[in-house]
């Protein structure tokens, strides 16, 4: 066969090529066309679903980058004393606040450790809060309430390296007296997660008042948070304002407090250990409430570190609030006693008794405070120069129940004001020393509790209330420190029982004291006739507490004082120049002038 003859087997090697080649185009193309299709699918549903699904939510977030709410916060009211003296108001500051959505969080790091250099706040603080707060949060987060001059030029110089980060105007709690009446006050800090969830109207960032008359009348003083709403650009600059909804400060509260005579006290203690108590013997509005050593609630208006907390607890505890701490009374004590002696029947006002230098109940002896007795004594002389004998007489008589029943009408164990860190009095009885120390009552103990010794205790404004009761003819008034609490049905003094004759034997014995007793260091003339009663309470240490109660004017009582100096010897000597100090501010103050007897 020639060459150039066509061979069919040659043909059909060649068609086969030709079909493999159109198939293989027309997979690709197949796959080609079904990759284009997923993908435009794929960007179609990805559309719809930005457009038809998230739309409205995807609006919103834009317009949030675009519309910021910058809080506007609300100043706290004014706190002041019986007279409108200042004692807590509010002063200018600069707060930092964070944008979370500015930045990622990964950059939020750097950022919160570029901030711990210029504010001196834990890079991890910072974004403690920021997690708490969560990133994707519209609103701004406030890492400082206050900031110094220094930070505020730093954070100025350093703004294009800190996007999100702005400072704001606001107002920051001033106390103008520092340490004066700290206890009473209280101070501030921000809301806690407690606060934030019982009250869902609070803003981030909100202040609240975390002791002492800042948290009892927090409602009153915390006022009502407004806000900016500003247009922002890309960079976060601030394009137009678009509405206000401005802040609302909070009121002003008035205290029972008399602020000179407050500062009188604190000064008189002069940073001793110890507390002082006065109140109006007729409305129980407490003028005076000191406790020594203090505290500056100013600390409070800043970032407190470990170190400051762990100071303040320290030493001589200067939190305790030691005008509402339970203390051995003494011989104070032997008001009460008085009261259920002849409240009992078993003594008259006109009993007479004899003293010696000591008592003995079995095989122990309990001594007369000097070295011999006062001879056959009534109630008067018996407070005047505070007879031990005579009264452990008495407390054997009518027993530890009736004087727990009379201290506890004359307010021991009754008082309280709310404050944080309240004590309360004790009068203990025989079951209850059984059920409290499994412990049977001895004879021993009913003479200790006569003189106000062995597990009596009471607070410095629970004695005030009862030589109140004293001053005021017999009735257990209610300490306040709100004048708007004042005559009102939960202020309401309430009788005791105690009778006109039992209440004048009383006050004749401590009107003696002062004349002539125990207390006559306040009848020097500086001050109108007072009456009062010392006290000497045993404790461990190298010294006694010295205590004092009192009132005056007696011809037209009007003020009624506590006063207790840890360790200070004896009342006579020590508590009584704090009580004079306050006595007279008291009397200037109300025109009364000094008598001599």
């Amino acid at each position: 066969m020639a060459s150039g003859f066509f061979s069919p087997h040659r043909r059909s090697a060649t068609s086969s090529k030709a079909v493999s080649c159109r198939e293989g185009s027309l997979w690709r193309s197949v796959f080609l066309i079904s990759g284009i299709t997923l993908a435009m699918g794929i960007c179609t549903f990805r559309l719809a679903q930005l457009q038809l699904i998230e739309g409205q939510q995807n609006h919103e977030r834009a317009e949030q980058n675009r519309v910021r709410p910058i809080p506007l916060p609300a100043d706290r009211g004014n706190i002041v004393d019986r007279q409108g003296q200042l004692i807590a108001t509010n002063r200018l500051s600069r707060g930092v606040y964070l944008w979370p959505r500015q930045q990622t969080p990964q950059q939020w790091q750097v950022t919160a450790s570029r901030l711990e250099s210029i504010l001196d706040i834990p890079a991890a603080e910072i974004v403690d809060r920021l997690e708490q707060t969560s990133y994707d949060s519209p609103l701004p987060v406030r890492i400082s309430q206050q900031i110094s001059p220094e930070a505020f030029v730093a954070l100025a110089e350093h703004a294009p390296q800190l996007p999100g980060v702005e400072v704001f105007a606001g107002s920051t709690r001033l106390y103008p007296h520092r340490h004066l009446a700290a206890h009473v006050i209280g101070y501030i800090g921000e809301a806690s997660e407690a606060d934030m969830s019982a009250n869902a109207a609070y803003p981030n960032g909100m202040i609240v008042g975390q002791m002492g008359i800042e948290r009892l009348a927090n409602s009153q003083l915390e006022g009502k948070w407004g806000q900016r709403l500003v247009e922002v650009d890309a960079k976060g600059q601030e394009v137009q304002l678009l509405g206000v909804d401005a802040a609302i400060g909070g009121e002003t509260v008035r205290l029972t407090l008399d602020l000179e005579m407050q500062r009188t006290a604190e000064q008189a203690l002069g940073g001793r250990r110890g507390a002082v108590a006065a109140i109006d013997v007729n409305t129980g509005a407490v003028l005076v409430l000191a406790s020594s050593p203090s505290f500056d609630p100013s600390i409070f208006t800043g970032r407190v570190s470990e170190s400051q907390w762990q100071q303040l607890q320290a030493g001589d505890q200067p939190f305790l609030n030691r005008a509402l701490q339970g203390y051995p009374p003494g011989s104070t004590f032997k008001i009460v006693t008085s009261a259920a002696g002849m409240e009992s029947g078993r003594f008259s006002p006109h009993s007479i008794l004899s003293t010696a230098a000591f008592i003995t109940l079995g095989n122990h002896q309990f001594w007369e405070h000097s070295s011999q007795g006062y001879g056959a004594i009534g109630f008067r002389e018996a407070l005047a120069y505070s007879s031990n004998t005579f009264f452990y007489q008495i407390g054997l008589s009518v027993g530890p129940e009736e004087i727990a029943k009379w201290g506890q009408r004359m307010g021991i164990g009754t008082t309280t004001l709310g404050l944080e860190g309240e004590g309360s009095g004790v009068i203990p009885t025989p079951d209850e020393k059984e059920a409290l120390y499994g412990e049977p009552w001895y004879g021993g103990d009913t003479v200790s509790t006569a003189i106000g010794q062995g597990l009596v205790q009471a607070t410095p404004l629970e004695l005030a209330v009862m030589v109140a009761s004293i001053a005021n003819g017999g009735y257990r008034v209610q300490p306040h420190l709100l004048t708007s609490q004042t005559k009102t049905p939960a202020t309401q003094r309430e009788a005791t029982g105690l009778s006109a004759e039992t209440i004048a034997a009383i006050r004749s014995g401590l009107v003696a004291a002062v004349q002539q007793g125990t207390a006559q260091r306040l009848n020097d003339g500086s001050i109108p006739l007072t009456a009062g009663k010392t006290g000497t309470s045993e404790v461990i240490g190298p010294q006694p507490h010295a205590l004092f109660v009192g009132f005056g004017p007696v011809e037209n009582p009007q003020i009624a004082i506590a006063v207790i100096v840890e360790n200070g010897g004896y009342g006579g000597v020590t508590a009584i120049p704090v009580a004079h100090e306050v006595y007279k501010v008291f009397f200037k103050q109300m025109g009364v002038q000094p008598v001599t007897n």
